[in-house]
């Protein structure tokens, strides 16, 4: 019998992710499950580790082929999930799209093999990802605005932040003000298709593609957004972020450097606040903090 337990130190993150209600969509989570497999004739084989706003499951198709089967408590996200990997079906460095439901907002995902996820990529590697990422069309009339994505995550910052260690070394302040000043940002720029959420942990190893990039929050804006985590993965001083920034820019000749820069002084609260919270004495996390409470 497939084990749907989840960790009490994970239900209480999906519990603050998505309110009380997770529960009783939890509760409906075997209905839901025999319902899709029904609809795709699949085997539900095993739980995959639960994410920030889904539960994913290994499964086999009727041909013995394996995908994943990936379900939220809030349908949108499926939803916008799903639109943005049908715009990226051309893309070979983003997981395919198999099927999608509209009413739960599960997604039947193409599996990734072997699927470890990278610990870090050279510039050149994010080069050739972020390229892949710029489709001829984007959907824009279908998915939320980067202003809006910039402006929720904020929001969550706030409430990590709150009765926090992180507390102690960025007031409410300055996330106000970075607020504004990434709200600004978004407001303006290119226009394209962003991930939203492009980061180490949302790329996954291929033996047929190199590199696969999954879990897209997708929003339209400054496609400038997604290289924010790689061109400060590692930085511990501001000469190894403008080192990489310029690489970057080399490499895409799209990247305006400056508005990178931009994006990493106002987003660097964001980064840091989780970061505070586990290890603030981490060298990262004190070149984050830097960054964060500089003017430029």
């Amino acid at each position: 019998m497939l084990d749907l337990t989840l960790d009490p130190a994970v239900e209480t993150r999906l519990i603050g992710r998505f309110g009380p209600g997770f529960r009783d969509w939890f509760a409906t989570l075997p209905e839901l499950l025999g319902r899709l497999a029904r609809r795709w004739d699949l085997e539900v084989v095993a739980a995959v580790a639960a994410g920030n706003t889904s539960r994913t499951f290994h499964v086999r198709r009727a041909d013995g082929v394996p995908a994943f089967l990936k379900l939220t408590p809030e349908p949108q996200i499926g939803i916008t999930e799903a639109t943005a990997l049908r715009a990226w079906e051309d893309s070979p460095h983003v997981v395919r799209l198999i099927d999608s439901d509209g009413e739960s907002g599960a997604l039947l995902l193409a599996a990734v093999e072997p699927g470890t996820r990278v610990e870090r990529l050279p510039i050149e590697d994010v080069a050739v990802l972020l390229r892949s990422l710029r489709p001829a069309r984007s959907p824009d009339d279908e998915l939320p605005t980067l202003r809006q994505r910039v402006d929720f995550l904020f929001d969550l910052t706030l409430g990590r932040w709150r009765g926090n260690p992180a507390e102690q070394y960025i007031d409410r302040d300055l996330l106000d003000r970075r607020r504004a000043a990434a709200l600004t940002l978004a407001a303006g720029g290119p226009a394209g298709l962003v991930h939203g959420d492009l980061h180490p942990g949302n790329v996954l190893v291929s033996h047929v593609h190199g590199f696969t990039v999954i879990d897209p929050r997708p929003s339209i804006g400054d496609p400038t957004f997604d290289g924010i985590d790689w061109v400060l993965a590692q930085a511990t001083e501001l000469h190894d972020l403008e080192a990489n920034i310029t690489r970057l820019a080399e490499l895409i000749p799209e990247v305006d450097p400056d508005r990178l820069m931009d994006w990493c002084r106002t987003t660097a609260a964001v980064i840091a606040v989780p970061r505070l919270n586990r290890d603030p004495h981490d060298r990262e996390t004190r070149f984050l903090l830097r960054l964060a409470i500089s003017d430029g």
